[in-house]
């Protein structure tokens, strides 16, 4: 039979289950776009900026069970498109990478868009391929699934010259996609040594990060059976219910809040599950660990890394946590109810909100009161897109969140600009959930235009944009060594303009008296399938429990010259002004 390569690559996209793509049409695509508006499985969604397209793929595969898809013109479709690839491909999220190519059935040099665009790809995905007929249309998309979804996802870049997508030419038959099966986890004798270091331990800790986001069910059921607490990390936000009497927050060392600090100052044996121990998971590494450490992760390249596992187990969390608790329940029963351990985090967590409480002013908004209130308008499932920024760690310790895969953000690769297009991602792929997004203004500058597309596709998105003109997570960080904060401030910006431009609602939010009914309208009106800009007149006065941690971490890591050199600095601008 005779095939365009665009027909064959929509047939490949719908085996493999896609169910949107995300991009720009340009001369390189025309063919593939036009194939895509005949599918009935496949949706179209035009961005108005590769970048934006990159990171609602990002929710999709983050999300659901469904890999998001980029169709982008080589060269600049692409470079537009890297900031979301990059952070796809170090948070551990599948992705598939499809460009149009530079003719390859031509001799001509200099072509339109045409670059090496597998030297720029290689550092930003798990594999790259350039198709050099039609046969392998088929055969390569499955094959870059495969590697998208296996091990530690990520994404994967495929390169579709455009006379093939353009021409016709036979294909001897359309292979039926089989998804590989899941490789099964033998680890009897490490499952045996790490269930007998739990159970000799008088102080267990469970470490959860983005890996365990499908075993939720299997972590609550270990941390129950050894009353241990549980942390997590940055992007594992979600992996275990805030909710839940052994869930002390993000993080467990310096950087944390005290709930988790105060947990796990005496950890005599921990399991980390699902996590790299990076370095915004550890407070820049500010983190003390326990020699007996469990180390479960799908990828072996992380034990080790940062800190010696005594027990590593190589494979998929829920398989690993499933034998581990077997393991644990053929040689003990579960332990009583720890009342102690729970009642100090309940505790320390009232306390430091209580803290939080003692801030507020006239005229501006709590973040505490903000998130309180947030926290009883969500629905359990409701899904929060949270940018990189101070509003970042303010979400991660002052907002509970009670569902697996209900947060998102930016974590290893930190892009700013997540949180507006992801969002639509999420409300894409979740339609009849809610969405809302945190996003401070610095970011919410470099992709609010995306709006437009929500507002196109009539996607009822909530946007909380923590507004106080500087860009406040870097410039808290400047002011404690420097005394200043040089570059931060930005111009001003309307807010309620942008919202007029791209045919969102606008609701604005001055006050503490004000969080209740401007949430509750803003919820209304998204629920009628538009979109709306929440102006949110945010008080940064104070710093994150992270942001301390983490600045004193680096600090005392500095040489002793150096250390007098930075402290005589800030002392004399102290004085000088």
């Amino acid at each position: 039979m005779k095939r365009t390569g665009a027909w064959l690559t929509v047939y490949a996209l719908e085996q493999i289950g896609a169910r949107f793509t995300f991009g720009i049409p340009g001369v390189h695509t025309t063919e593939l776009y036009d194939a895509l508006n005949s599918s009935n499985r496949i949706t179209q969604v035009l961005v108005t900026h590769e970048g934006g397209a990159s990171f609602m793929a990002d929710a999709v595969g983050r999300l659901s069970d469904s890999i998001g898809v980029l169709t982008v013109v080589p060269a600049a479709g692409l470079t537009h498109a890297a900031s979301g690839i990059g952070e796809a491909f170090l948070d551990g999220v599948p992705m598939l990478v499809i460009s149009g190519g530079p003719r390859t059935d031509t001799e001509h040099r200099y072509q339109l868009h045409q670059m090496d665009t597998h030297k720029f790809m290689s550092g930003l995905t798990k594999a790259t391929f350039r198709v050099v007929s039609h046969e392998e249309v088929v055969p390569t998309l499955f094959k870059a699934y495969e590697i998208a979804t296996s091990g530690e996802p990520g994404p994967v870049f495929v390169e579709l010259p455009v006379n093939i997508l353009l021409m016709t030419d036979e294909v001897s038959d359309l292979p039926q996609f089989q998804p590989a099966k899941l490789p099964t986890l033998e680890a009897g004798a490490e499952i045996a040594r790490a269930a007998d270091l739990l159970l000799a331990a008088k102080r267990p800790g469970i470490f959860a990060g983005w890996g365990t986001r499908d075993a939720t069910a299997e972590l609550v059921k270990l941390a129950d059976y050894l009353q241990a607490p549980v942390a997590t990390t940055l992007q594992g936000l979600s992996v275990f219910p805030g909710n839940h009497p052994l869930h002390t927050g993000f993080g467990f060392g310096a950087s944390a809040v005290p709930a988790a600090q105060n947990a796990f100052k005496d950890c005599d044996c921990m399991v980390a599950i699902g996590t790299r121990f990076a370095e915004i998971a550890t407070g820049s590494y500010g983190a003390s660990v326990p020699d007996n450490l469990i180390h479960i992760d799908i990828n072996p390249a992380v034990f080790n890394a940062n800190y010696p596992a005594k027990v590593a187990i190589a494979g998929d969390a829920g398989a690993a946590l499933k034998q581990l608790l077997a393991g644990l329940e053929a040689k003990a029963p579960r332990r009583p109810p720890n009342e102690a351990l729970r009642g100090q985090i309940e505790k320390d967590k009232a306390a430091y909100r209580e803290s939080w409480y003692r801030n507020d002013a006239n005229g501006i908004v709590n973040p505490v009161r903000f998130f309180d209130e947030l926290r009883r308008q969500t629905p359990d499932d409701g899904i929060l897109a949270v940018d990189d920024g101070n509003h970042t760690f303010l979400t991660a310790e002052l907002m509970p969140i009670h569902a697996p895969k209900s947060v998102i953000l930016p974590t290893d690769f930190n892009c700013m600009g997540y949180a507006v297009p992801a969002a639509i991602g999420a409300k894409l792929a979740f339609p009849d959930r809610s969405v809302q997004a945190i996003v401070g203004d610095g970011a919410f500058m470099m992709t609010c235009m995306e709006i437009l597309t929500a507002a196109s596709n009539n996607l009822g998105v909530v946007y909380y944009v923590f507004n106080d003109g500087e860009l406040a997570q870097i410039a808290q960080a400047q002011s404690i060594p420097y005394g200043r904060k040089p570059a931060t401030t930005i111009g001003k910006l309307n807010i309620e303009g942008v919202a007029l431009a791209t045919g969102a609602a606008f609701v604005a939010m001055n006050d503490n008296g004000e969080i209740a009914e401007a949430i509750s309208s803003a919820r209304s009106i998204a629920a009628t399938g538009r979109p709306v800009i929440v102006a949110v007149k945010i008080d940064y006065s104070r710093k994150t429990a992270f942001t301390l941690g983490a600045v004193k971490t680096n600090f005392g890591r500095f040489p002793l010259n150096e250390k007098l050199r930075f402290l005589a600095r800030a002392a004399v601008r102290h004085v000088t002004g």
